[in-house]
């Protein structure tokens, strides 16, 4: 068990993941804590928060120590706070849910958010897990040879599956206020082995929902490599998985891991609400 002195993180898993004790979110907590949070968060990349009770404010004000919030280009927030978006899946709806698949949030922008804090506000009796990847042992993982190649490669983003007119917005997640548009359509380029600006560690910087090809390569020249890259990137070695309850945060370093919400609670309502703090350009 990681020692700290203001709190208590237990390990939830060989890859990453910890629980972290002894903190209650909806204070004003003093720097010395913070700074802890942090600390544990570059360690292990995905911390949990149990037996939570949050305002829309205090989880506002929680997520603002650790930089500026920003607002998603798709998904509307709540009206008072527009910071937060509501993860809504009501019980009668079948479709997949929202982040239903591995990805890592928003990189479709030039600099992808450094992180996402969610709260449970209502949770199924049983299902509804959310995964989660480290994206270090992704790269770390890798012979050689590969990693070689990768380094000079640039993956093309582009949020047009998911956000795009015709994309399955509309469709899926009709209790969301998802407003596609064609901003969609625009690509950013992002190194495939990106450097973690804090740790200096290199990791693997690709996803399945945003990552689309590589620069100056077609489509379908890029999709066999690109497959495989996706396939390793979640593979069950560098995961870690949590059972969510009522009052549960999960904050996690979206610079360096994947997540995958599972949809497996139809039936159930599942309501959830999303912070993200503002991140930096990949290098």
């Amino acid at each position: 068990m990681q020692r700290y002195n203001t709190i208590t993180a237990a390990p939830i898993a060989g890859s990453l993941g910890a629980e972290i004790t002894g903190v209650s979110l909806s204070e004003n907590l003093p720097d010395d804590v913070v700074a802890e949070i942090r600390q544990a968060l570059l360690d292990h990349l995905v911390i949990f928060f149990r037996g939570q009770d949050l305002s829309p404010q205090q989880q506002i004000a929680f997520a603002r120590r650790f930089g500026p919030l920003e607002q998603h280009d798709f998904v509307k927030g709540m009206s008072d706070y527009p910071e937060i978006i509501r993860v809504v899946r009501e019980a009668d709806e079948t479709t997949k849910n929202f982040g239903g698949s591995w990805h890592c949030d928003v990189t479709h922008q030039r600099c992808p958010a450094l992180g996402s804090v969610l709260y449970a506000v209502d949770v199924p009796p049983f299902g509804g897990d959310t995964l989660f990847a480290n994206q270090y042992l992704a790269y770390e993982t890798l012979s050689p040879g590969m990693q070689r190649m990768l380094q000079g490669l640039t993956g093309i983003h582009t949020a047009r599956g998911p956000f795009a007119p015709e994309g399955r917005s509309k469709s899926n997640w009709k209790n969301m206020e998802v407003q596609t548009s064609d901003k969609a359509y625009e690509e950013m380029e992002h190194p495939v082995v990106r450097t973690h600006p804090e740790t200096g560690r290199k990791l693997l910087f690709v996803n399945r929902t945003f990552t689309v090809r590589f620069k100056e390569m077609t489509e379908q020249e890029s999709a066999p490599l690109l497959e495989y890259l996706f396939r390793h990137a979640s593979d069950e070695r560098f995961t870690c998985r949590f059972r969510w309850s009522q009052g549960a945060v999960a904050f996690w370093d979206n610079r360096a891991v994947l997540h995958h919400a599972v949809g497996d609670y139809s039936g159930y309502r599942r309501e959830m609400r999303r912070v993200a703090i503002s991140g930096d350009r990949p290098v």
